[in-house]
């Protein structure tokens, strides 16, 4: 999937966050960014230009495999915000995968584990941006099911999230199948 000649092109370090960058040959304009250490106040900067870097030179479909990224600031999920919205603006987008529990557990306590797309593998991940390339009708609408666990109403969209009422983990798949955890 991704080339691995060249895998470690751009790799750099700063501050407790090693970005590992690799051009993807199946997803026109897609990188992986793979990233390991912590997302904090004081590496947010640095990493938030080296992947504005990225995108402005034409990668704008971007996986970020955050299985080695043992913490993430409110500060780092603000700059994946504000990246989203440069690669949505150039027809792009990004999708996360392989994370960790207590990196996903922020995304949540964030409220961003619906705004963000969210994958549990890097196949995952670039299946969800190649539906997205062929889908006519763009992105999957948000869903009405309901919560296994309490039975109350919920609406999200394919990912993982926790039922508004009783917290529990949810995930529902592209189908619409909705499973614990």
């Amino acid at each position: 999937m991704a080339n691995n000649a060249g895998m470690h092109r751009g790799d750099a370090q700063e501050r407790g966050i090693t970005i590992k960058l690799a051009r993807l040959d199946t997803l026109e304009d897609g990188l992986m960014v793979h990233l390991s250490g912590y997302l904090n106040t004081y590496n947010t900067d640095y990493f938030h230009r080296q992947v504005l870097q990225r995108i402005e030179g034409g990668y704008t479909k971007l996986i970020f495999r955050c299985g080695e990224l043992t913490y993430l600031s409110s500060t780092g999920i603000g700059s994946f915000s504000q990246l989203l919205k440069v690669a949505r603006n150039r027809g792009g987008g990004l999708v996360f995968c392989e994370l960790t529990p207590q990196v996903y557990e922020i995304f949540q306590l964030l409220g961003f584990s619906e705004v963000f797309s969210i994958r549990h593998t890097l196949d995952a991940a670039l299946d969800a941006f190649q539906r997205l390339d062929t889908a006519e009708d763009g992105p999957p609408k948000s869903l009405d099911f309901t919560c296994p666990a309490c039975g109350s109403p919920v609406q999200g969209a394919s990912g993982r999230f926790r039922c508004g009422r009783c917290k529990t983990l949810l995930a529902l798949d592209a189908q619409g199948t909705v499973f614990l955890g």
